[in-house]
């Protein structure tokens, strides 16, 4: 994105185009761009419709706020979802935490987080274009805070109270999960762990890479597990936590109590823990809570004779065991009426999408089919969510 360009759709004029760009963003692309450019030089008739088009597809993410803020590509696609961001910020405020530095802010959406709790906010990015939507972003929304172009590892963050990092984990291959690949580097966040802050890391971060005395916190939005962050110094409250953030809510689960993991066998109930729980490491703390155990000690899967309603996994019915072999499982579905199932798997070699074609159903029943190992064998289990 040219920033020049940018800075122009911030004028009154650059606002009357954009609106205009709002307009015709559901038409066909270059119909779009053609009307634009009788009304704008060509440059700021791309950054008019780049932005239309990036707030329709940022509303997934940032809902009614999206119509009011700016966006960058890759910018979009890095920032954190807001429910997870307001969290970062609410635990900040539990903290009494009031001033913040975000070393790599991008586009600002965990500035804008804090700025609305009340933190002081000052961000930094080595992109001067990032820079410029961040500080539009804060200006939209209303909010105070301070942005500037610089590198992180340049930066003083003694005078924060807190010092939060999102490191890049792209290379030239694109996204990459080594921590060699980050900017700032791994040891930029090693140093930065020495002080009270909270580095965004990715959800598959290794147990053994967080340092000693460091809380690390995996947090899951509508299912979906989106980060982990690890929180130092006196932020620091456990060792590992995970937290699901659902429509009912929050909840936040740690290894305060590490339970042992039972394995004992399949009762009337099977429950499927989050994705933050099992990245934790904390489906024994899932098998306590409600009276189970675990189907096997390698599989995530948890069983209980009770029904749980629970924030923390998923749960289901257990109708019945059904053949784990392919052809007689395919009789047995048959025979059942089944034509529209929903396969869980978890520990086998099974791809759900070929092995539902190869089944080649055509019943008027629906079933859920959960395929997994139990005491290290396979097993197909016909349940019914709760």
């Amino acid at each position: 994105m040219d920033l020049e360009a940018f800075r122009w759709l911030l004028t009154d004029d650059g606002q009357a185009l954009l609106a205009r760009a709002e307009e015709y963003a559901g038409d066909d692309p270059l119909a779009a761009q053609t009307r634009l450019r009788s009304l704008a030089e060509p440059a700021r008739a791309a950054a008019a419709l780049t932005q239309a088009t990036l707030r329709r597809r940022a509303e997934a993410k940032f809902g009614e706020l999206a119509a009011r803020m700016y966006f960058t590509p890759d910018g979009l696609e890095q920032a954190t979802r807001p429910a997870v961001a307001r969290h970062r910020a609410a635990r900040l405020r539990a903290f009494e935490a009031e001033t913040l530095v975000d070393l790599g802010c991008g586009i600002g959406g965990d500035l804008v987080a804090a700025a609305e709790v009340g933190v002081v906010c000052a961000g930094v990015d080595l992109d001067p274009v990032r820079v410029a939507v961040a500080e539009a972003n804060l200006a939209a929304l209303g909010l105070p805070g301070a942005v500037m172009v610089a590198d992180a590892v340049d930066v003083d963050t003694t005078p924060f109270e807190v010092a939060f990092a999102d490191p890049a984990r792209r290379s030239a291959r694109g996204r990459s999960f080594s921590v060699d690949d980050w900017t700032p580097p791994w040891s930029f966040v090693e140093r930065l762990l020495r002080r009270d802050s909270c580095v965004k890391v990715a959800p598959g971060i290794p147990h053994d890479l967080v340092p000693q005395g460091v809380e690390a916190e995996w947090v899951s939005d509508g299912g979906e597990v989106k980060e982990a962050a690890l929180w130092s110094g006196s932020l620091a409250t456990t060792a590992r936590r995970a937290t699901v953030i659902g429509r009912g809510g929050l909840a936040t689960l740690t290894d305060e109590d590490p339970v042992a993991g039972e394995v004992r066998a399949v009762g009337d109930f099977l429950y499927e823990p989050d994705g933050a729980v099992i990245r934790a490491g904390l489906v024994t703390a899932v098998a306590a809570g409600v009276g189970g155990g675990l189907v096997d000690p390698h599989i995530a899967y948890v069983t209980s004779d009770q029904a749980f309603r629970s924030p923390f996994a998923r749960g289901y019915r257990v109708v019945e065991e059904l053949p784990f072999r392919e052809k007689q499982l395919r009789a047995a579905l048959r025979e059942r009426g089944v034509g529209r199932l929903t396969i869980k798997k978890r520990g086998v070699d099974v791809v759900p999408e070929e092995l539902r074609k190869r089944l080649s159903l055509s019943g008027d029943a629906e079933a859920t089919l959960v395929m997994t190992r139990v005491a290290g064998s396979g097993t197909a289990l016909l349940v019914q969510p709760l």
